[in-house]
């Protein structure tokens, strides 16, 4: 409201998110003093991450939208370590995540301008230097580097070149108030420009691994 967060909850769940998702949200209008039918916009991270959480949040936005007849923002963990001021710089720009698979360390994704260009690549900077450019060919020579392991990335990628012409930045989320935080913060501006872009989809960086669940269906009432 106005560019300040003015309600905020954050909890750390194992299981029962998909339950306990819509009490949260009440609760946070209530927090704030808001209604549903107040709502500009949902608001919603599409990943990287949880397979299950991702699809989850990305289902609830796009009905509270649909019901609300509001937009539905995604916003992806690359653009909201970027920041707001990122949809505004027309410079290239990889940016780094960590990456939680077994045998990659980060998870990088190359920006032009405001728009990402291809897609998320896996990579393990600690391994072969070679290799590792070989993976990430399509990132122009001299480019900045931020997020995770910006210092070992822009090392690889740059070799040869003066560090002094190759900026980088180990930007911190927590430091923009956490990711929920830089999420709405990024959104807003979105539909501050009119942009609010598709409708919310879950970005995967490899296919989902997901089972059937083991727990009976729910009874169907009639």
């Amino acid at each position: 409201m106005g560019g300040q967060i003015v309600a905020e909850n954050r909890e750390e769940m194992g299981r029962g998110q998909a339950e306990r998702l819509m009490p949260m949200l009440g609760a946070l209008l209530d927090e704030a003093g808001a209604v549903w039918e107040e709502l500009d916009a949902v608001a919603v991270g599409i990943g990287p991450g949880n397979f299950t959480g991702i699809r989850i949040s990305v289902a609830a936005a796009r009905g509270l939208a649909l019901s609300l007849g509001i937009p539905a923002i995604g916003v992806s963990e690359f653009e909201a370590l970027r920041g707001p001021g990122g949809l505004h710089d027309s410079r290239p720009e990889l940016v780094s995540l960590r990456s939680s698979r077994r045998g990659a360390d980060v998870v990088v994704q190359m920006f032009d301008g405001a728009a990402p260009a291809g897609k998320p690549v896996e990579l393990a900077i600690y391994d072969d230097a070679e290799a590792l450019r070989a993976r990430v060919a399509h990132v122009p020579a001299g480019v900045p580097v931020v997020g995770a392991e910006a210092g070992a990335l822009n090392t690889v990628l740059n070799e040869g070149r003066d560090a002094a012409d190759v900026p980088f930045a180990a930007y911190c989320m927590d430091c923009m108030g956490g990711p929920a935080a830089a999420i709405a913060r990024v959104a807003a501006e979105k539909l501050r420009m009119g942009q609010p872009g598709p409708r919310p989809a879950p970005l995967y960086i490899r296919p989902a691994d997901a089972a059937p669940s083991k727990e009976p269906p729910p009874v169907i009432l009639p």
